[in-house]
């Protein structure tokens, strides 16, 4: 160890002697650790945040809906009684299932006048989505198909301002009176609130089927568990032929696994727009190894002298080794801290964005020391051995 550290300070040494130089050598891995740790603690933030967003939504089943490019996909629409009977001739496999509509209605409360979009519900709750006030829609009120009504915060505030005094007041969807129930908490993941847009209305889906009689957009089932997606699909299919004909092609998707999916392609994305910034890495590795190189032939004299009073070829090799590691060491901590400071600024538009996005600073910290020692390491053995081979005759002459 008191060896180690002899050596370390004569690195120290050394690189001060060449501080300009070794300035220049620094900055290509600080450039290199500072891009690496923004992109990838940004990158697994926003991957964690889109996640936990997905998870609040729990599991959403299976959704089957009419395969448009059939011949004749009018024939096979699917009707409201079609979830009755699918989940009649299912019951040992199916747990729920109910019919899904999604449309765009006028809607009016308070004076005000919105097209939003209104959205069915039923009483089987298995998401993790909080209410800011009121309750969900309720068995009795789905059997009976009751005008009642969940809204977003968003819509909530639209009508009724930002007090929060939605409860219990009416609210008209294309010319029908429904009354609100509950308000959601407003979504953080503002993703999603773009795509599917963060002004919408719940209500039951046998409301809804009075209000838009007629063909259904799909069916929400919920399987028991670990059933299948083959058996899901076999059997729901099979049904519905049942019903309208044995020519009639449905679509079947599991949406718990298409999150997966989605969760998955995040994180290859992120992990590979890591990797493009690791070649500023290799950039600066290979900026370390001629360093070392210069720094051999200008101390050959030195090494020269070390092997003649007694120094080994291990000893050289150690000493310039280690230098390498310093120099890349000092770049690496001080790309850590640019980078961990863009993480930080990063994530206030993610947090505002996606909503809660932890940051996995016990990765950033490892993957940037790892990758500093190892560039010091890989970049500078074969400085280090070409150092160790020089024969300590040849070395003195030079």
């Amino acid at each position: 160890m008191r060896r180690l550290l002899a050596y370390a300070r004569e690195a120290l040494e050394a690189i001060w002697r060449n501080r300009g130089r070794s300035t220049l050598t620094v900055l290509g891995m600080v450039i290199g650790t500072a891009s690496v740790i923004a992109v990838l603690g940004i990158g697994k933030a926003a991957s964690a945040g889109i996640a936990g967003s997905l998870t609040s939504f729990g599991d959403p089943g299976f959704f089957v809906s009419v395969d448009p490019k059939q011949d004749d996909p009018l024939s096979a629409q699917i009707q409201f009684r079609d979830a009755k009977t699918v989940a009649e001739d299912n019951s040992d496999i199916f747990e729920y299932v109910f019919p899904n509509y999604s449309r765009n209605y006028e809607m009016k409360a308070n004076g005000v006048v919105y097209d939003g979009t209104v959205q069915s519900t039923s009483d089987y709750i298995n998401d993790t989505l909080t209410l800011r006030e009121g309750r969900r829609v309720g068995p009795r009120e789905v059997e009976e198909g009751e005008h009642v009504c969940l809204l977003s915060q968003a819509l909530e505030r639209r009508f009724f301002g930002p007090a929060g005094r939605a409860l219990g007041e009416t609210v008209r969807i294309n010319g029908v009176r429904f009354v609100v129930i509950g308000v959601y908490d407003e979504w953080k993941a503002g993703i999603f609130n773009n795509i599917g847009g963060s002004d919408y209305i719940e209500i039951p889906y046998t409301a809804f089927n009075q209000l838009s009689p007629g063909p259904v957009d799909s069916l929400n089932i919920f399987a028991k568990p670990g059933t299948p997606l083959d058996r899901v699909r076999d059997a729901a299919i099979a049904s519905l032929r049942h019903v309208h004909g044995p020519r009639a092609q449905y679509d079947v998707q599991d949406a718990l696994a298409f999150e997966t999916a989605f969760e998955r392609t995040i994180d290859v994305v992120s992990y590979g727009i890591t990797a493009i910034g690791g070649v500023a890495l290799l950039v600066a590795g290979v900026g370390i190894m001629n360093i070392m190189l210069v720094s051999v032939t200008e101390r050959t004299r030195e090494i020269g002298i070390r092997k003649a009073i007694g120094g080994s070829r291990n000893d050289i090799v150690v000493q310039f080794l280690l230098e390498s590691v310093i120099l890349s060491l000092f770049g690496g901590c001080i790309g850590l801290a640019l980078g961990v400071l863009a993480v930080l600024l990063g994530y206030n538009v993610i947090s505002g964005f996606l909503g809660p996005a932890p940051i996995p600073w016990a990765l950033i910290i490892s993957v940037a020391f790892g990758f500093s020692t190892a560039v010091g390491i890989i970049f500078g053995t074969y400085p280090a051995l070409r150092a160790g081979r020089l024969d300590p005759i040849v070395a003195l002459r030079s």
